[in-house]
């Protein structure tokens, strides 16, 4: 069994004194974990132990009871009439900080020791225990009741007692076949949030390498781009044959967007001609820009999702982009491309945890040249624009056909790129040309097999998926294909182009 795991947001609504009382409720909170914190300190014997055991024992050392009425380190000197469950709360954050300070500490010294044996310098300096206190503070089952999907009841310090505040609550509601954990109450740019953590569990998806053996696995490949179309993705068969494409985004209205803001900026440095030191110069205009790629991010990777699902794949296939540079230019122009960088590692990290909730697995390939071979036979293309040359290889241009002349197979530049990226992840399980390697000779040097394949074949430019493989061509219907048996011949009709509407 395999857990997925999300976080809902709900805003607390607006009401007179609510955020003065959860601020009360938070400095409580971490005047408590403080508090145990340096008990833990004092008595270190107690991080040896698990968490239900170091619960009690932290509880016998500060808590009275009729059989324990005088603790070591009372809480009572702190603060009295503390709800057992807010307690608890308090205790186990505290147990999270001081076991990752011990983990830390032990680590610095271990670093040392190993230096001072050696007789080198050591300057890094140790850790040290936190300094202020400002975690968000969890509700447990006590602190919170009557739980619906507009409003919750909570127990907040109101700075002299304990009272039940009705809240109201907005945004995304708790989903079904989901289970809710404890809230944590969350304060951003002076309004309050409740954070619920919620899972899911579901039965462990096979491996990637186990799923392409079968004969009924679907692939969802996705190039990612910078202009155009943010993003295609097509739905392929085990034997590599195309059934669906679909093209998402709007990647020139993004960029145009983000270049207009960044714009802005520029202007309203130009006017001063100074920042000052330690603040964030346009708030307003950074945090646009950064809301913007969010929003683009996750629209693209939900749609992502929904494709793959909505057409039974369980295997999403992306590029494995980690090197991307901005080119040399003008501020605005380098500023622009960076964040259309950083938007792309966001749709593949976001379009991850969506399709593992989901039960699909994410695997990346080799980037190197998939806009630059033909999806049907795996030889060099050329990529132009509408009414140029069919020669040459233009970036970004819209259309390919490929080179060989009993191919000539034509597509759109991204769509050809899809399938040749699904393709890649196929070739995995596909090993023709490897065989057992000779055993090495008793004198160690190695020695060639005459008529064997050599260390090149394996990495060259055939692929187990071109025409004489049994793929054949395939007939455009909108953006799903069939596949037509042998190989075509290249006289035959161009097929239509697809329509690119963006979504």
């Amino acid at each position: 069994m395999s857990q997925a795991t999300q976080t809902i947001r709900q805003k607390l609504a607006t009401r007179p004194h609510l955020a003065q009382w959860c601020q009360a409720t938070k400095d409580l909170f971490n005047t408590i974990a403080a508090f145990y914190f340096d008990v833990l300190q004092a008595h270190s014997a107690v991080l040896d132990l698990n968490d239900t055991e170091a619960l009690t024992a932290l509880e016998r050392l500060t808590h009275a009871t009729r059989k324990n009425p005088h603790p070591v380190m009372p809480l009572s000197e702190v603060t009295r009439d503390v709800p057992a469950f807010f307690r608890r709360a308090t205790i186990h954050a505290a147990l999270g900080s001081a076991r990752s300070f011990s983990r830390h500490l032990c680590k610095w010294r271990a670093q040392k020791a190993k230096a001072e044996a050696k007789k080198k310098a050591f300057h890094k300096r140790p850790p040290v225990p936190p300094r202020t206190w400002r975690k968000a503070p969890t509700l447990y089952a006590g602190i919170y009741k009557e739980n619906t999907d507009d409003t919750i009841l909570l127990k907040l310090w109101t700075g002299s007692a304990w009272a039940w505040i009705k809240c109201q609550i907005g945004g995304r509601r708790l989903p079904e076949g989901w289970d809710a954990a404890s809230p944590s109450l969350v304060e951003k740019a002076g309004t309050w949030w409740l954070h619920t953590p919620i899972t899911k569990q579901f039965e462990s998806p096979a491996k990637v390498v186990d799923q392409l053996h079968s004969s009924e696995v679907r692939i969802c490949a996705v190039d990612l781009n910078l202009d155009g179309h943010l993003a295609v993705a097509s739905i392929l068969r085990a034997d590599g044959t195309p059934l669906a494409t679909r093209f998402l985004g709007n990647g020139a209205e993004i960029n145009g967007r983000r270049k207009s803001l960044l714009g802005k900026v520029a202007r309203n440095r130009s006017k001063t001609g100074i920042c000052a030191e330690g603040e964030q110069d346009n708030l307003y205009l950074w945090n646009r820009m950064h809301g913007l790629n969010e929003q683009v991010a996750h629209l693209i990777s939900c749609r992502i999702v929904e494709f793959a699902k909505t057409h039974g794949a369980t295997i999403l296939v992306f590029e494995h982009l980690g090197n991307l540079q901005p080119d040399q230019g003008r501020y605005s122009h380098r500023a622009n491309q960076k964040r259309m960088y950083w938007m792309k590692g966001r749709i593949f990290r976001y379009s991850r945890y969506k399709a593992w909730n989901e039960g699909i697995v994410t695997c990346r390939v080799n980037p190197k040249n998939t806009s630059r071979e033909c999806a049907l036979c795996h030889q060099e293309v050329a990529r132009y624009h509408t009414g140029q040359p069919e020669e040459g290889y233009q970036t970004g241009a819209p259309l390919v056909v490929c080179l060989d002349p009993e191919c000539r197979h034509r597509d759109h530049a991204d769509r050809n790129a899809s399938i040749v990226i699904g393709h890649r992840l196929l070739a995995r399980t596909q090993k023709p040309f490897q065989e057992k390697p000779p055993a090495r000779p008793s004198s160690g040097r190695s020695t060639k097999v005459e008529g064997g394949p050599s260390s090149h074949d394996a990495k060259g430019k055939r692929n187990p998926f071109n025409s004489s493989s049994g793929l054949g061509r395939w007939v455009e219907s909108g953006t799903t294909q069939r596949r037509e048996s042998g190989m075509a011949d290249p006289s035959r009709g161009i097929p239509r182009q697809l329509r690119l509407l963006p979504e």
